[in-house]
């Protein structure tokens, strides 16, 4: 077992401001990531992200000058 807690083990009075950087931006990237699949998986959210569903499409109709489908 001490080979496997050697392996996990961090030097963290090596590290460089790179790996910092490194280490800091993934923590948020992944904290961001799992409130965004809450947010998304949310049943109470559904509606309202089935109305937004082609939000984008209708507003790239609009930009061409077509009409609004719906």
């Amino acid at each position: 077992m001490s080979s496997l807690k050697e392996y996990f083990s961090t030097d963290w009075a090596a590290m460089t401001a790179t790996d910092w950087v490194g280490t800091i931006l993934t923590v948020v990237i992944f904290i961001l990531m799992v409130i965004a699949y809450v947010y998304a998986y949310r049943p109470a959210n559904k509606e309202t992200l089935e109305q937004r569903k082609y939000l984008l499409d209708d507003d790239e109709q609009l930009e061409r000058g077509e009409k609004n489908g719906g």
